[in-house]
């Protein structure tokens, strides 16, 4: 018996790179996935292809989950596909958008990069919630980054991240008594196109060789622990933040 089977997921960013591969791991333990995308259809049209190729169920939705109408659409379309119980959301969703230190960032910039990672991670639990019953899990994305501040111009970003484990913590306490799970992954350097845009290649290799693993991540790795979490095997778990970093960073 897979760990999901017939329950209803929705990955927002579930598309490409961590959240692809979260898409898939919940296919496989069962779950009918809702893949949401922001602007590119291919990556949705062949996340959703891989999925029913392995015997999955699947559906691609565009939407910016920074949008309220969006976020409601998405939540309408999840429902029409797949019935009106929602039983995982997984808020993928988030970025650094640029590095920028403190004296070249302004008002909008900051105010960006939180709505990109906090209020849409906020709208999503909200629209989604109610159509949760007991047992249901909320797996939220925070990074290394909330934990030690993160690297040069990433102060934006480390501060929308550490709020995301601050409202992992909120929704834990509001959401536990109808018996919803909310938890939160922090990866650390995970090999995807996030460090392929971002960081150079000479400081990923300096900081995969600090790593007690002595390497990067993948994005099946944290795909794994996301199915955990998302699965009654963890179902005493609520209001945590896990580490995946390879031993690079002890909270």
């Amino acid at each position: 018996m897979r760990n999901l089977e017939g329950k209803v997921a929705i990955v927002t960013g579930g598309a490409r790179d961590i959240g692809r591969a979260v898409s898939e791991k919940l296919a496989a333990e069962g779950a009918k996935v809702v893949v949401n995308y922001f602007s590119n259809a291919e990556h949705g049209a062949t996340t959703v292809a891989s999925i029913e190729a392995a015997g999955g169920s699947a559906v691609a939705i565009a939407g910016d989950m920074t949008s309220k109408s969006d976020v409601d659409k998405l939540v309408d379309e999840a429902r029409s596909a797949f019935g009106d119980s929602i039983d995982v959301l997984v808020n993928v969703v988030g970025g650094l958008v640029a590095r920028k230190p403190l004296a070249e960032m302004d008002d909008e910039f900051f105010d960006r990069v939180m709505r990109l990672n906090v209020t849409s991670a906020f709208m999503t639990t909200q629209a989604v919630a109610p159509w949760m019953g007991p047992g249901a899990a909320i797996i939220n994305f925070s990074s290394q980054a909330g934990r030690d501040g993160g690297g040069p111009g990433a102060a934006a970003y480390a501060a929308s991240k550490g709020a995301v484990m601050a409202f992992t913590r909120a929704m834990a306490k509001e959401l536990g008594p109808s018996n919803i799970r909310v938890n939160c992954v922090c990866p650390g350097m995970i090999s995807t196109t996030f460090h392929d845009t971002f960081t150079k290649d000479e400081v990923r290799s300096n900081v995969a060789a600090a790593t007690p693993l002595r390497r990067e991540g993948q994005a099946s790795e944290v795909a794994d622990l996301v199915a955990y979490l998302a699965s009654p095997a963890s179902s005493f778990m609520t209001g945590v933040s896990v580490d995946i970093n390879g031993g690079m960073f002890f909270s």
